[in-house]
Formats: structure tokens, sequence, C-alpha cells
């Protein structure tokens, strides 16, 4: 655990990443997001669902939701692609209705900690039945964690029991 997440643990309790984010992620992972190149999302979804294999089996995976502005923008959400092969891979249910967006935020990209931290304060709301229920959020890349912090206790609040973060990828400290 890094000295931040010591002194404020996160709402998550556990994080499998399958990958660091270094060449050829840096690229592929925009080339989805960004492109529309769909094809990229069932190599990463695979990629995933071998890496959390052996994990702890939830009680259903939950894609990183995106505000409906952002997907009326792209045409789809990276994170539903992506979980979709690894729900279909590791036979689990797939949840796209329980949590949505409520507030369109800017990317988090090139804030600092602190500011990605409210930026996505109170952007969740859960009002789907997640009481006692074990859930494994996916998403494409873990840099501070704070946008899956935020979910996590969102869902935490709502009753969830566990809630893990399975990523693609976990982007590695410089030096790291």
């Amino acid at each position: 655990m890094c000295g931040a997440c010591l002194k404020h643990p996160p709402a998550f309790d556990h994080t499998h990443a399958a990958l660091a984010y270094a060449f050829p992620l840096d690229r592929m992972i925009p080339r989805l997001k960004y492109h529309g190149q769909l094809s990229i999302a069932p190599v990463l979804g695979a990629c995933l669902a071998q890496a959390t294999a052996r994990a702890t089996r939830p009680d259903r995976l939950m894609p990183m939701p995106l505000h409906p502005t952002r997907i009326r923008e792209r045409g789809f959400n990276h994170a539903t692609e992506i979980a979709q092969t690894v729900a279909s891979q590791l036979e689990l249910p797939l949840d796209l209705d329980s949590c949505r967006r409520t507030r369109d935020t800017p990317p988090q990209m090139g804030l600092k900690h602190d500011a990605r931290r409210r930026n996505v304060r109170g952007a969740f709301t859960c009002s789907g039945e997640v009481q006692g229920q074990r859930i494994a959020l996916i998403d494409d890349v873990m840099t501070t964690g704070t946008s899956l912090d935020e979910l996590a206790a969102t869902l935490k609040r709502a009753g969830a029991a566990e809630v893990s973060c399975w990523v693609v990828a976990r982007a590695l400290p410089p030096g790291g």
C-alpha cells in the first residue's frame, strides 16, 4: 500500500490488475477509448479474465459507468466493452444498471491526486439492490484509483459487502 492509502484507506477491498500501464497498452487503450477501435476490447477483456480467474468470485461485475453525455460522444462505454468479455469468459453476471454517473466530470487525465478526488466526489449514484453483494468493478486503467474509490464508496453506502477493482492495467509511479 502506498502512503496515501495507509493514511486514508480506500473504500474498495482489493485490486487486481492484469498488466502494468506501459507500452503497448499505453497506445492500445487510448485507441479503444478515444478512437473507437472496439476490436481492442475483447483482447483486453481476455487478459483481465485470465488475471482474475483465480480471484474470489464476485456476485456480479460492474463496469465503471460513463455519464450519458460521454457515451453519446463516444458511442460506447469502453469499460462495458471490456467487462462483456470478462463476464462471458468467467461466466459471471454483468450489471449495467445498478450504478450510474450523475455528473459529467472532466477527464481525470492530467489532474493531480487531490484534484482527481474533488472531480469525482458525489459523481455516482446506486439505485440497484446491492445489499450484501460482492462486486467487482471493471475499468481499463487505475492511475490514482480515485474514480474507483468513489464508486466503491457509493456501493458500500448502498450496502455492498465487498468491492474489488479489476483493471486491465495499473499505472505505476515513476521509477516503479
